[in-house]
C-alpha cells in the first residue's frame, strides 16, 4: 500500500516545534507555552516514529478482529480476504484525505477540519460520533473482558471464565467485582495521561498480545491439518435468494469497525516530531494490521469452518482436540483480554477530547485546567463501566454502531471534506472515489441495518410463538 504525498506542495515540511496547537482539542500543550506548573511538558520533543505506528496499530486492532473469522463464514474464504484488503486501501485513502486537508487549513483536530469546511454544525456533528462510536466501543471492551475472565450467561448455557475456571465460582471472580477491580487497577491510571504518546509502550505490548492470539490460533490451525482434522473451507458464499444476498452486508460494519482509527490520526499526527513521518506511520500500520487481520481471518475459518461464531474467542471454550487444549484456551483468552485492556485507553483518548471540545468549545486547553480533565475522566470511565454492566448484548449494538457512527467517521466525512474542497487541492480521481466511498457506504449500510432488524425482529416473532 501507498500514500501520495500528504501535504500540499507549497507547505514546508513541519516538525513538533513549529505547530501551533490553539484548537480546543488539541491533545497535549504548546510547545511554546510550558511555563509555570506545566514547564514539566518542555522534557517532551516530540513522539518517535514506532511510537505513532503502536498507538495508530492499537487504535485499529480492537474488538473488530474476533468478528473477522465470522465475515469469511458469511461471504466465503475468497471474497473475505479480498474484502479485507479493499478496506485496508480503502481506509488508506480515506487517511491520506484527512491529512491533506490538514495540513491545508492548518487544523489540529478532526473535529477541526469539519469545523473548517462545514462550520460549527460540521463539527459538533464528527464530535457526536466520535463519542457514540467511542462509548460504544469502550463498553464492548468491558463485556468482552468481563466475560473472559469471569464467564457469561447470556446465551442461555453459562460459559465459565478464566477466573471461575482456576478457582471455581467466588464472591471475587464474580463480574462485577472483576470489572471494578480491572477499571481502577488498569483503565484509570491508563486513561489520566495527557499525551497519547505515553501510552507507546502499552500499546506495543497490546500489539505483541495480539500477535500471540495469532501464534497461537495458526499453530492450533497447523496441528489439526496435520492430524487430518480440519475440513476444506468453503471459498464463496452461498446466496438461495433475496434476503441470504442482502445478508452478505451484514459484514460491512464489522470490517469498518474492524479499521476505524481516524479519530485518533490528528493526536498521533500532532505529537510527531516530524510531520512527514505520519505517511510512513499509516503505511506501517496498516499493513501490520492488514497481515494481522488476513491470517486470523484465514485461521479462524480455516479451524472451525462454519461453527466459526460471531465472536471467534467462543469457540476457544470447547475442546479442540488437541494435547493442551484447555491451556491453549486459557491462553488465548487471557492474551485477548489483556489486549483490550490496553486498547482500552488509546480509544478513551480521543473521546475525552471530543466530549470535552463539545461541552466546553471556549474553554482553555484539557491539559491545562486539572480539574475538568479529572472530572471527565472519571464521568466518562462509571459510565462506560455502568453501561458494561446492564447492557446485555454487545454484538447487535456493534454492528448497529459501526454501520452509524463509525461508517462517517472513517469515510463518509473524509469523503464529504473532500468533495467541499474549500482549498482546491482535490484532484478530479479524488472527488471520483469520494462519492464512490459515500455511495457504497449508505447503501451497504443502510442494507445492513435494514437485514440486522429484521433478523431481530423474526427472533423476536419466533420466541414468541
Amino acid at each position: 500500500m501507498t500514500i501520495g504525498s500528504l501535504a500540499p506542495k507549497t507547505e514546508k515540511k513541519r516538525s513538533s516545534k513549529n505547530k501551533a496547537v490553539v484548537n480546543e482539542n488539541a491533545p497535549l500543550l504548546p510547545k511554546s507555552q510550558v511555563q509555570g506548573s506545566d514547564a514539566g511538558f518542555d522534557d517532551f520533543n516530540g513522539a518517535s516514529f514506532s511510537g505513532a505506528v503502536f498507538n495508530l496499530s492499537t487504535t485499529i486492532i480492537g474488538a473488530g478482529i474476533m468478528a473477522l473469522p465470522a465475515t469469511l463464514k458469511q461471504l466465503g474464504m475468497v471474497p473475505g480476504l479480498i474484502a479485507i484488503i479493499i478496506m485496508a486501501l480503502l481506509t488508506e485513502k480515506s487517511i491520506e484525505l484527512l491529512i491533506r486537508f490538514t495540513r491545508a487549513g492548518k487544523s489540529v483536530s478532526y473535529a477541526g477540519l469539519m469545523g473548517d469546511s462545514f462550520g460549527k454544525y460540521g463539527k459538533a456533528l464528527v464530535q457526536i460520533c466520535v463519542i457514540i462510536n467511542n462509548i460504544g466501543v469502550l463498553i464492548v471492551y468491558m463485556i468482552i473482558i468481563g466475560d473472559v475472565l469471569s464467564g457469561t450467561s447470556s446465551g442461555g448455557d453459562h460459559h465459565y471464565g478464566i477466573l471461575e475456571g482456576w478457582f471455581g465460582v467466588r464472591w471475587w471472580t464474580g463480574r462485577t467485582f472483576v470489572v471494578l477491580i480491572t477499571t481502577l487497577a488498569i483503565f484509570a491510571p491508563l486513561a489520566s495521561f495527557k499525551r497519547i504518546d505515553s501510552l507507546r509502550f502499552t500499546s506495543a505490548l497490546s500489539v505483541a498480545l495480539a500477535v500471540v492470539f495469532l501464534v497461537i490460533a495458526v499453530g492450533i490451525a497447523v496441528v489439526k491439518i496435520i492430524s487430518g482434522g480440519v475440513a476444506m473451507p468453503r471459498l464463496f458464499p452461498v446466496t438461495t435468494d433475496v434476503a441470504s444476498f442482502f445478508k452478505l452486508f451484514t459484514v460491512v460494519p464489522v470490517f469498518v469497525t474492524a479499521y476505524i482509527c481516524h479519530y485518533n490520526v490528528h493526536s498521533i499526527d500532532n505529537e510527531l516530531e516530524d510531520s512527514s513521518q505520519m505517511r510512513g506511520v499509516v503505511q506501517t500500520a496498516l499493513v501490520l494490521c492488514s497481515s494481522v487481520y488476513v491470517m486470523i481471518s484465514f485461521f479462524g475459518f480455516l479451524l472451525f469452518g462454519e461453527g466459526t461464531l460471531d465472536d471467534v474467542l467462543a469457540n476457544f471454550d470447547t475442546n479442540l482436540g488437541i494435547p493442551f487444549g484447555s491451556v491453549l484456551n486459557d491462553a488465548v483468552r487471557l492474551s485477548y483480554a489483556a489486549h483490550l485492556m490496553l486498547v482500552f485507553p488509546v480509544v478513551f483518548y480521543p473521546l475525552r477530547l471530543n466530549i470535552d471540545g463539545l461541552l466546553f468549545p471556549s474553554s482553555r486547553p484539557l491539559v491545562l485546567d486539572n480539574i475538568r480533565f479529572a472530572s471527565l475522566t472519571i464521568s466518562l470511565i462509571g459510565v462506560i463501566f455502568l453501561g458494561a454492566n446492564f447492557i446485555p448484548s454487545i454484538w447487535d449494538a456493534f454492528q448497529f454502531t459501526g454501520a452509524t457512527a463509525a461508517v462517517c467517521i472513517g469515510f463518509i466525512f473524509p469523503a464529504a471534506i473532500t468533495l467541499k474542497d474549500r482549498y482546491n487541492i482535490a484532484t478530479r480521481s479524488d472527488k471520483i472515489l469520494s462519492i464512490v466511498m459515500i455511495v457504497l457506504a449508505v447503501f451497504s449500510n443502510v442494507v445492513a441495518i435494514y437485514s440486522d432488524a429484521y433478523a431481530l425482529i423474526k427472533q423476536n416473532q419466533t420466541s414468541r410463538e
